[in-house]
């Protein structure tokens, strides 16, 4: 039984048509653990007064301990609320994350609570909800390390520390508007309307983490901020409790994402599209690949002839074999190529090499086809015969 040829790629084909895409798979996946584990570690517990970590906050707790202020981490809305009160300054950690209604719920439990409340880097979402009449500027602080330039004591005993972020105006007549930065502030304490409260908005966390507390008077500002009164709630908004609030209202999966990942994810899909239009498209004419195996011409011969039989063919056969061996006649006789299939031309020339009837010849090249297999058989015989005879000639 003859051995089949299998035409499936081989492992060594396949493996060159698709590392190409498998390095890219890899390299996109070695950026993604690289970054998930340089924003895990650089930035794990941020702002969290529990964290010793450079972007933590354990450090001001620490010295605000020592000072006889105790500090006391909440994650949800409704422990805020009620933590509330003239003896306590409740710092919202990240108040964007807050949802519209939970902003203004928390604005009318501290709006006459008569506490601190400090807002740490509000912006345009969520300032003018939780301070009413200050606007978030689009546009940030150009440095970091910016001077006080107001009367408030407390920035005035600070000096210069690093509150460049986010800029503020305001449309209260009694704030005070520190750290400017293109006379835009940097830093507000609004003075609450009665019971001596009053809320502090600052435009950048930088003064409240480990790893810039020593720095210019990023610890005297911090400390005087949060150290007013005796008790210090620390708000960190968690991802459960923006999700739902006390009256019900519920975030949409969309609202929870964070924007970056949602752009990211439009730049991977058009990455994707491209990547598969690159692949459809065919420039050029197509290139031939060599077979697996090389043919021999008879074994090609045998399959057309087992089609020709297998279909009746005998009249498609028995041309082909004529026309053949006219082509092969003609050289041999001095015909040219051109007028190998003329019988006016081959029939003359083949006449004078042979001693046979030119009419034989005739109907041998140009006749009939034959009816049977038998036929078809005799005239392949006798094709045999003509073309060795012109050959001894």
């Amino acid at each position: 039984m003859p051995a089949t040829t299998s035409l499936a790629p081989t492992g060594r084909q396949l493996w060159t048509r698709a590392r190409g895409i498998a390095l890219a798979a890899v390299l996109l996946l070695a950026a993604a653990v690289a970054m998930a584990s340089v924003r895990s570690t650089a930035r794990h517990g941020e702002l969290d007064p529990r964290s010793a970590d450079p972007y933590g906050s354990r450090a001001v707790a620490r010295l605000l301990a020592e000072r006889g202020v105790s500090t006391r981490v909440v994650t949800t809305l409704g422990a805020a609320r009620a933590a509330a009160g003239p003896d306590t300054t409740l710092l919202v950690a990240v108040p964007d994350l807050l949802s519209h209604r939970q902003q203004t719920e928390l604005h009318a439990a501290t709006a006459s609570s008569g506490g601190r409340t400090v807002l740490v880097a509000p912006g345009s979402w969520s300032v003018e909800r939780l301070a009413p009449g200050v606007t978030a500027d689009p546009a940030t602080s150009g440095t970091d390390t910016l001077a006080p330039d107001c009367a408030l004591p407390e920035a005035r005993r600070a000096g210069t520390a690093d509150t460049g972020g986010i800029r503020y105006t305001t449309t209260h007549l009694d704030a005070d508007s520190c750290y400017p930065s293109a006379r835009l502030a940097t830093l507000l304490r609004i003075p609450a309307s009665s019971k001596g409260g009053d809320t502090v908005v600052l435009g950048a966390p930088d003064i409240l983490y480990n790893d810039r507390l020593d720095e210019q008077g990023n610890a005297s500002l911090a400390l005087q901020l949060l150290g007013s009164r005796h008790h210090l709630v620390w708000y960190l908004p968690s991802l459960s409790d923006s999700a739902a609030t006390e009256s019900g209202e519920r975030k949409s999966i969309l609202e929870l994402i964070p924007s970056g990942w949602l752009w990211a994810t439009l730049q991977l899909f058009i990455a994707a599209a491209l990547a598969a239009f690159w692949r459809a498209r065919r420039f050029g004419p197509l290139v031939p690949e060599k077979l697996p195996v090389a043919i021999r011409a008879s074994e090609t011969a045998e399959g057309r002839a087992r089609l020709y039989r297998k279909a009746n063919a005998r009249d498609r056969a028995a041309a082909a074999l004529r026309a053949a061996t006219r082509t092969r006649l003609a050289p041999l006789v001095g015909v040219p190529a051109t007028q190998a299939h003329a019988p006016e031309a081959l029939l003359p020339a083949l006449s004078a090499h042979l001693s046979g009837d030119g009419q034989t010849l005739h109907s041998l090249l140009f006749g009939p086809p034959p009816g049977d297999d038998a036929a078809l058989i005799a005239l392949t015989d006798q094709l045999d015969a003509l073309e060795r005879e012109v050959r001894r000639s």
